[in-house]
């Protein structure tokens, strides 16, 4: 997927971090995606045609939420995610006025509620003016019009051709409509008696269940996906998740779990090919790879040991777009490498096993073997933990010890400036623990040796491991209170009197 935007501004200090939970982490994307929408998806639909061959039918679909009746979506677009997008090519243009509509299951409650009472609203400024106009020609028209007669109203397009009519029967009892050609609708004068019938006939355009399924737009075909129960494949793809659920099926609940649950409900089989090569990249020995592309052309390289037995993956005839031209960053190209990197990969993890499928060519089926205990986990890139476990508890991360950096002489120091500070050296995420402690993670090993060489005895700066029971605020005042404690009881056994507990 491509967004109007990917994470939200946050207050100092309350950006998502590796101190973060994966419920903490939740809350903050949660409120990302609140915020933006999707403007591009793109579709790669890999079919196993002959033992050793996949043909891909990749598609591209610019979408833009529903504007009908009473639904008129807000989003906000991020600066820097356009300047990247348009660096890349993307059609703003296509996504704002060509885009394909979509809705969740709570707006198509809410126009379906609208279409039911028959109080027929519309918010858009642009189809009020269109309407005001379309109701001020017909109802001159109406009057003087013959029982039968009709009139034709022209440049109407996209939901305006329901909106219209629509309203045009809401308002007048003694008319019917129906569309005309392209871009039109006919307006005709009819009795009460023919209204009804019309009203009630299976050949009315304007039936509950048509505008519904119109407005649905692109969510039809995201039902579609849910109901065929294919393995969904995507590149650090936590984010396309939460969008999934909350554009096309429910707003994003508060609970994480629930979360969670709802995806793995939607699709059993989740497969990241990011934290798959994550996992395999440095044991296979490949060179560093910044983005999928560079994943995609490494695996199609003869640095991979199994590239002349990996299966032959072609372009649907009908889709040759990218038969010889590369698109990064179009929705639609990065699916196609996503589904050719997760085969090459499990290509080459399948010849690890003990089998002898490889020369014949192994069945998907042999492949989802091989990447059993990557199903279901999902890369996080900065939290608590590096995988989001869909069908299970997530496991925690092995990750670097936690330091401790205590301040000297530098009053009002915050955590920003700590961050600042160690930057040219290395990177780590800082909490502050008191007015002069902090508290410091990386994900980085080396960066974790570096800090604690170059800073366990600086005058101003002393990094040293964490040791809850030295460090944390909390024990320290266990330990006084029972130090307190201790020292009343022992004075009142030195003295010999009663303890004063006994009294």
């Amino acid at each position: 997927m491509e967004f109007t935007g990917l994470h939200s501004v946050f207050p100092q200090g309350k950006q998502p971090s590796l101190f973060d939970s994966p419920a903490e982490w939740y809350l903050k994307a949660r409120r990302s995606v609140q915020k933006f929408t999707v403007n591009q998806l793109g579709l790669s639909i890999f079919s196993n045609e002959e033992s050793n061959k996949y043909v891909a039918h990749s598609y591209n679909f610019f979408l833009f939420p529903t504007t009908f009746g009473v639904m008129d979506s807000e989003f906000s677009f991020q600066a820097s995610s356009i300047q990247f997008l348009t660096h890349y090519g993307f059609d703003y243009n296509k996504f704002l006025k060509d885009g394909i509509p979509y809705t969740n299951e709570v707006q198509e409650k809410k126009l379906q509620q609208g279409l039911l009472t028959g109080n027929w609203k519309v918010r858009s400024t642009l189809d009020k003016d269109k309407v005001k106009k379309v109701i001020d020609d017909v109802t001159r028209w109406v009057p003087s019009a013959e029982e039968g007669g009709s009139m034709v109203l022209h440049d109407i397009s996209g939901f305006q051709i329901f909106e219209v009519q629509l309203i045009l029967r809401q308002a007048l009892p003694d008319v019917w409509t129906e569309p005309f050609g392209d871009q039109k609708v006919m307006v005709k004068k009819v009795s009460p008696r023919h209204r009804w019938c019309l009203e009630n006939s299976s050949c009315d355009c304007c039936r509950k269940e048509l505008v519904l399924l119109s407005a649905r737009g692109f969510t039809n075909l995201f039902q579609t996906l849910v109901e065929a129960k294919k393995p969904i494949v995507g590149h650090n793809m936590l984010m396309d998740l939460l969008h999934l659920h909350d554009k096309f099926y429910k707003p994003l609940p508060e609970s994480y779990e629930e979360f969670k649950r709802n995806i793995h409900s939607l699709f059993p089989v989740l497969i990241d090919t990011k934290n798959v090569t994550k996992s395999i990249w440095k044991e296979f020995q490949f060179p560093r790879a910044s983005n999928l592309l560079e994943v995609y052309e490494i695996l199609c390289s003869d640095l991979n040991p199994t590239n002349p037995t990996c299966p032959v993956i072609a372009h649907a005839s009908d889709c040759l777009k990218y038969a010889d031209k590369k698109s990064p960053h179009e929705a639609a190209y990065d699916a196609f490498l996503c589904g050719s990197v997760l085969l090459k990969v499990a290509h080459l993890l399948l010849g690890r096993m003990p089998c002898d499928t490889l020369e014949t060519g192994p069945s998907f089926s042999q492949y989802l073997n091989a990447l059993t205990k990557y199903l279901n986990q999902v890369n996080l890139i900065r939290a608590g933990v590096s995988t989001i476990n869909f069908s299970g508890t997530d496991v925690p991360s092995q990750r670097p010890p936690l330091l401790i950096a205590s301040v000297r002489g530098w009053p009002g120091v915050d955590e920003e400036q700590i961050y600042q500070k160690l930057k040219a050296l290395c990177k780590f995420d800082v909490r502050r623990l008191t007015e002069n402690q902090f508290l410091l993670l990386s994900n980085k090993f080396k960066d974790f040796r570096v800090v604690l060489r170059d800073y366990r005895d600086h005058p101003n700066l002393q990094i040293s491991l964490y040791r809850y029971w030295r460090h944390s605020p909390q024990a320290n005042c266990l330990l006084q209170i029972c130090g307190i404690v201790a020292s009343w009881s022992l004075l009142a056994f030195v003295i010999g009197g009663s303890p004063w507990y006994a009294m």
